[in-house]
Parts: C-alpha cells; structure tokens; sequence
C-alpha cells in the first residue's frame, strides 16, 4: 500500500526540478545575449555609464562584415578583462551601402537621436571626406580606416586607423630600382594620394611613362581604352593603386587583352592586397604573376588564440581574418581606455525621434567632452593583436613594415618584407641592425606573369610588328655623315653616310631584333623641311621615334629628347693654314745679330787667352807667328764642338775653358731648341684683330664663337670645298684666316685637303653627335651599350677610318690631332750654311796662311 503522502511529494520534487531549469534556461538566455549582444551585457550593470558609440559600414559587403564581428568581440573581451571600469561602450551600427549620403545620414541619426560620443567607419573614401567635415564641425572623434595626407591637417578629429599608405610608396620605388627598371606606368583611383607615390618614384630618377585615373564608375569601355593605350607602349612595368572592387574589374580586362603576359610586371599596393582573399576566385586567377605590398602583422600567441576564437564563433573556418579587422579591434580597446580615463558623464538617448536636415549642418552641437576624448585617444599607447598600438602625429598608425607578397595559385605566396629602416629584406627581424637595402637578391624566387622565372626587362618594343620611324635630315654639304638618294622611277630612298653605319651596327649589336624605317625629313619639293631643331620637335611629338644624324647634343634638345652616347670626338676645333718657310737663313734665326757678333768675339778672345798663359810653358803653343795665330784661333772656335785636342798645363787656362765650355753648352742648347721652334710651331699663325673667322651654314656653333672670341666678323660655308676655298685666298682678299667648326667636321675637312691646313687645338665646348629618342625611350640606355661596346672593339675608329679617310690614304692622324706640324727640311732651309762651308773648304792651306800672314 502506498503512502498518502506520496504523489504530493512527487509533484513537489518535479516543481522544484522545473524551476531548477527554468533559472537555469534564463542564465544560458543571458549569458548568449552578453555573447552576441554586448548591450546587452551592459543592461545588466546598473552601476556602469553606457557611452554610446556609431559605426558605420557596409553590412552587405564581406569587409564590413568582418569588421564588424571584430569589433563586437573587441567590446565583450575588454569588459570581460576590465569588469571593475564605470564605464561601458555601448555600439550602434548603422548600414552606409557604401554610398556617403546614407553614411552622413546615419551619423546624423546618431548624433541627434543617439548623442553618440565618437564614430568608427567608414570604409570608402567619398564616406570619409563627408565625414571629416562632420566630425569636424560636431567635434566629434571619427575613427577611420582610410588613410588621406591632407585629412591629418585639415580635420584634427578624423583619426586614421589604418597603416599609413603613402609609406609603401617608397618600398615601391626601392622595389622597381632594384630591378633596375627606368620607367613605369601608373594607373590609380583617387589623386589624394598620387603627389606621394610620384614623389616617391622621381626621388629614385623612375621616369613616369603614362598615368591616368580610373573612376569608380568607371565602364568596360573606358577601362578597355586605357588597357589599349598601355598596349601600345614601350614600358610594362605598371603600378595599381585602387580599390578592390575597382581592381577586380580592371585585372579581367587585364588578361582577357594578354597584358598579363611574359615581360610585364604588375605591382598592386595594400589598398586591394589587403582584402586578396576576400576576392572571386577568377580575379585572383587574373592576377597570376603580380607583385603586391600587403601590410604585415607580426605573429603572436594573442593574435592565433583571437582568430582561432573568431572562427569557432562565426563559423569562418576558411576565410582569412581581415587586417581591418584587427584595426578595428585595436581601436576599440584605445577608444574604451580613454572613455574610462575622461570619466564622461551619463548620456541619455533621446526617446522622441528627430532627424537633423543635410541643410542643417550648421546647427550641429558640438560635443563638451570631445576634444578631451580626443587628447586621449591620441595619449593611449598599449601592444594589440596588430602590434603597437599608437598615433603617430596625432593620427596616423605607426608603419612598421610591409609584406611583399606574389600572387601565386588561389592567394598569395610572401617573398620578402620591406620597412623604412631595412629596406627589402627577406626576414623580419628588428633585433639585428643593417643598413638599408636596395636589392632584391636576399628574397625568394618571385614568378611572374605568365609563369616565367625570369625578370621582366621593363620595356618591350611596341606589338604588332611596329617599326621604328627615324627621321634623317636631308643635308647638303657633309654627305660622308648623312646622305640621302631619292630615286623616283623605283621610288626608293637610301639612306647612307658613318652615322648610318654606326645606327646600324649598334642596332645588329642587340640582343634581339629591332625594326626600323629611315624616314627623311623633307617637304613636297623634296627639300630639307627645316633645322635640326626643328627634326628634334618631331620627336618631342611623337612623328618620329628617334633621330638619327650629325646631331650635336645640347642642354636645351635634352629637355625635349633622350640622348644616347656620343660616338664622335667632343668639343670644337679651329683649322687653318700652314705658313710655309722658304728662308734660305732661316739657321740665322735663333740668335739675333748683336748675340752673333757677341759669340764670335768670345770665341776668340778665349783662343788668345788660352794661348797667352800656355805659350811660356807649352810647347804646342809655341812656334811662328802665323802658327801661334792660327792655333789661337783654332783652339777657341774647336770648343764650340768640344773638338779642341791641345794638352793645357797650367790650372789657370784649364779653369778658363771650363767656364767657357759651359757657357757653349748652354748657347748651343739654347740655339737648338729656338731652331726646332722655329721650325715648327710658327708654322701655324693666327691672329685674331682684323680678321674674320668661317663657320658652317645652320649650325648653332655661331653662338660659341661669338661668346667665346673677338674677331672682326664671321662668313657662313656650307661644305669642305668651300672651306678650303675660303682658307685659301686668304683675309687680304675678303675670305677668312681660319673655320671653326666641331672636331667631326674638321677631321672630315683634313681628310680632303691634309696639306697645307692643320687643326688648332681644340675646346671641349660641344658634346659631339648622337641618336636622338623620345623621353622615356627604353633604347637609350641599350643603343647607348651598343655605342659603348664598339668604341672599346675599335669598330667605331674603323667606320671613322673608312669615311673620313677614303679620299685620302696618306693622312696621319697627327695631322688631325696636333698643332705642331713641321715640314720636312730640305736644302733650301740650310743653303747659305752650306755656302759658307764650302766657300771655307775651297782655300787651300797656303791660301789660308797667307791671308792670316798678310
């Protein structure tokens, strides 16, 4: 039998089980609203000052998202650490579609109906230009991701979050010298930050090739448009600086026109290689091969507990965590810190709805307490999931270093890192110290588009089978430099001349083929169309894409065009006539009449010396008087060749020809260098006073004579024959006494006519001749090897030798060179010594003694 009492106690324990679950059930309720719903949480507290906090994002984009879940778990972690602060950030997300007017409407929204004391967001920048003037105007901390240079001065309340992107900009350029790539393409969004990177570049001497911005809105056409151009052009090293819807729309077109092919290299900045994996699957696929700087976030046990956490609790298992993301985390933690610091007074949400008018800004009411929240913000300094957490400037993150990653299979593969202070490395680490590197050697093979292993020259020659339009100038005169045949019944043109052959031979020299077309720059009539001047303007717009000629480079052509080496002699000679000298006396010269006499009177009166204190004592000295004579006088004339055999006894008459020997020594040395003297350099003679001076017709040499000398006028030739001309009849008879004229030229001339004509010595005033080419031409630098490596074979003498030396097989090149030309002596230089001598020889020995006797 049962106890009476028992289904009582049977109902009263299954009472006391449910109310056990139901306490139960309503702590798990909570517990999951304080998980998922941070307000909720902050319901709770009775004691803590809710400070309600805007955010605006994209809730429809993955980016928004992701940050969003971010900064939900920043809020319930920090309280979970920091239960005993008195204050409690509380957020309010509104949705900006990506758009700036619903961005600004929500902020206005917050700030009326929430009176929100600071605002995080947005993502784009149109969004966060409207909101800077807000921020501004309300005083109202905004935390942003975009980075602007300019928003940091102008809006002391809109706080740049994220890596400073203008600093990647450098790590750029570093990157492109290090290949050793000249020039590069630029393709961008937004102009904000473009001064930055074009900065950044021409710091490294990187010409920019072409630059254009892309709207947004930018269609398929357009975009098209601008990938044709790049198409057509010479460099293929381009930079992307855009976002990644933009990006995304771009890299398609990209390689649907094969510009992502072998030979280009594509660097994209962190403004889409941040978000990479986020991306579709066939944009990455397009950009296989390209180069990207990625911001680095250092490694840490914080950093892999928080993503392990944030995948287990939005089921993201295979999606990478954002950087933004961890941006955003960061900041809410420096936005708690100094909410608790400014001790804020209780904000109370106002129940009656109201929307401000986009017309009323002006009657904003600007925060009481954030310019203090502000001051601490900007104070707050502390190590986060990104790493150190400060503003540096009062806004910007501190940069600290950039991955450089390689778009590689479904991601990207990291290669090296670059940072301010190292420059590219292939590892991080802070600890060692080195200098900055500028080479790319130390990081891991990179590949490039189209799956090559090698490194992209930089340029490639412009595709479908484009020759190379090089324009000629159709000169008369110098036909040996240029010359150009016009034959009408085959309507053909040769061109020919030393500056072909050597254009041409520098071109065989390349390592690939290069096709090019010789067009000459001439009008209907089949004369030259102007000056070279006027042929280096065509390059400069693009008629033609070089010049090829006697082309003289001038500071004032480099402005327009790219000179390569010169391959001629540089500076500017003067040629004139050589004065014969047919003096029979011409051995006379070096000593005038007085010294002549003076030498002949000491010749023997040292003979009578010598003889008066050697005649008592000496034999030799002795006998008649004809033969004490003529021994006299033959011992003192005999040490004018040091011939004087007589043996002296006594020191006194010793010591007087020592002396006497060496005052000949130096009077014959002395005669003998004023003869080779005269024998030469006087030769040439020029004189400035009274005469005038030759130049060739165009040329811009006139303006160097003119600066540089003072002579009575100057005459305008046009040819070698009209030089010699002209040098022949003289300036007595209205002509000129000398050409000046660049060394090319002169040694052409001497070529022709090395007789009679030799060649002053020369000033370096000119650069010599050279290929001219469009600015940015990727064959500068390879002509310019070309150039190089023939004048050390000696092939560029050999071309000189065979046009300059064609009609004149005997010309040495003293002759071009040197000054100090002397003719061959002949008997008429010497002809009275010769008749002296012979005269001399003619007596008879008694014939002489009786002259001397009588």
């Amino acid at each position: 039998m049962s106890h009476p009492f028992a289904p009582m106690e049977i109902r009263r324990k299954n009472l006391t089980i449910l109310t056990i679950y139901l306490i139960l059930f309503g702590l798990l309720t909570q517990l999951f609203a304080q998980e998922f719903n941070p307000s909720a949480s902050d319901s709770l507290s009775t004691v803590a000052n809710e400070i309600p906090v805007g955010v605006i994002l994209d809730m429809g984009s993955w980016v928004g998202k992701t940050v969003h879940s971010c900064i939900t778990m920043a809020v319930s972690e920090f309280y979970a650490l920091n239960s005993h602060y008195k204050t409690r950030i509380v957020l309010h997300t509104r949705d900006s579609r990506g758009e700036p007017l619903p961005a600004l409407s929500a902020v206005l929204d917050l700030l009326e109906n929430i009176k929100v004391q600071a605002v995080m967001g947005p993502e784009t920048s149109l969004e966060a230009k409207f909101l800077a003037v807000l921020g501004d105007k309300a005083k109202l901390p905004i935390l942003s991701f975009i980075t602007s240079p300019s928003f940091s001065t102008e809006y002391p309340y809109f706080l740049q979050i994220a890596q400073d992107e203008t600093t990647q900009f450098k790590g750029i350029a570093t990157l492109i010298e290090s290949f050793k790539w000249k020039d590069a393409i630029l393709i961008y969004e937004d102009t904000e930050t473009l001064p930055y990177l074009v900065d950044s570049l021409q710091e490294k001497d990187i010409h920019i090739a072409y630059k254009k911005s892309v709207s947004p809105m930018a269609t398929d056409d357009q975009i098209l448009e601008e990938l044709h151009k790049i198409m057509t052009m010479e460099t293929t090293v381009v930079i992307v600086h855009m976002s990644p819807s933009l990006l995304s729309h771009l890299f398609l077109h990209v390689k649907t026109l094969g510009l992502m092919r072998e030979g280009y290299a594509w660097i994209i900045t962190d403004k889409t290689m941040n978000f990479l994996h986020s991306m579709d699957s066939s944009v990455i696929d397009s950009m296989q091969g390209a180069l990207g700087f990625k911001s680095y976030i250092p490694t840490s046990n914080e950093l892999h507990n928080f993503t392990l956490r944030w995948r287990r609790k939005f089921h993201m298992e295979v999606i990478e965590l954002n950087v933004l993301g961890l941006w955003a985390y960061d900041a809410i933690w420096a936005l708690a810190m100094a909410v608790e610091k400014v001790k804020m007074p209780q904000i109370r949400e106002d129940n009656t709805t109201s929307r401000l008018n986009l017309m009323d800004l002006a009657n904003i009411r600007a925060s009481k307490s954030g310019s203090i929240l502000l001051s601490e913000i900007l104070q707050t300094r502390f190590k986060g999931l990104s790493g150190e957490f400060q503003l540096m400037n009062g806004k910007k993150l501190i940069s600290k270093a950039f991955e450089i990653v390689n778009v590689i299979g479904k991601g990207d593969r990291r290669v090296g890192f670059w940072t301010l202070m190292d420059g590219i490395t292939k590892e991080m680490n802070p600890s060692v110290e080195k200098k900055y590197s500028s080479s790319h050697s130390g990081i891991e093979a990179i590949i490039w588009p189209g799956g090559s292993t090698t490194t992209p020259k930089g340029w490639v020659l412009p595709m479908s089978g484009k020759k190379l339009r090089i324009g000629v100038l159709h000169k008369q005169g110098f036909p040996e430099f240029i010359n150009v045949d016009f034959h009408p019944q085959s309507n053909v043109t040769i061109v020919t001349g030393f500056c072909i052959d050597v254009f041409n031979t520098a071109i065989d020299a390349l390592e690939y083929e290069v096709s090019y077309e010789f067009i000459p720059f001439v009008n209907a009539n089949g004369q030259m169309a102007g000056t070279y001047n006027n042929l280096i303007d065509q390059v400069y717009f693009q008629n033609y894409d070089a010049v090829v000629g006697d082309i003289t480079i001038t500071s004032n052509r480099s402005l327009y065009v790219d000179f390569t080496l010169p391959y001629t002699d540089m500076g500017v000679g003067t040629v004139a006539p050589v004065v014969e000298n047919k003096n029979m006396w011409i051995f006379l010269k070096p000593l005038d009449s007085g010294l002549w006499i003076t030498s002949a009177s000491f010749f023997i009166i040292t003979g009578f010396v010598v003889w008066a204190i050697e005649h008592p004592i000496n034999e030799e000295f002795q006998g008649s008087p004809a033969q004490q004579i003529g021994t006299a006088l033959w011992f003192g004339f005999s040490t004018l060749v040091y011939a004087h055999r007589e043996k002296l006894l006594s020191n006194l008459s010793r010591f007087v020809v020592i002396v006497w020997v060496f005052v000949v020594l130096i009077l014959t040395s002395s005669y003998t260098a004023t003869l080779t003297s005269l024998l030469t350099v006087q030769h040439i003679q020029l004189a400035s006073k009274g005469n005038y001076i030759g130049y060739q017709a165009g040329s811009f040499i006139q303006g160097v004579i003119a600066n540089n000398l003072n002579f009575e006028g100057l005459k305008q030739y046009s040819s070698p024959d009209e030089y010699a001309d002209a040098l022949s009849r003289g300036n007595k008879n209205g002509s000129v006494v000398a050409i000046i004229d660049e060394i090319p030229y002169i040694k052409l001339f001497l070529a022709k006519y090395p007789v009679g004509y030799a060649m002053i010595a020369s000033e370096p005033t000119t650069n010599g001749f050279s290929f001219a080419f469009r600015k940015g031409s990727p064959l500068v630098p390879e002509i310019s090897w070309a150039i190089a490596k023939l004048r050390e074979e000696g092939k560029l003498m050999m071309m000189e030798n065979e046009w300059f030396k064609r009609q004149s097989s005997f010309m040495s090149q003293d002759s071009v060179t040197s000054p100090n030309i002397a003719n061959s002596l002949d008997f008429d230089s010497f002809r009275g010594l010769f008749l002296i001598s012979g005269n001399l020889i003619s007596f008879s020995p008694s014939d002489i003694l009786d002259l001397l006797t009588s």
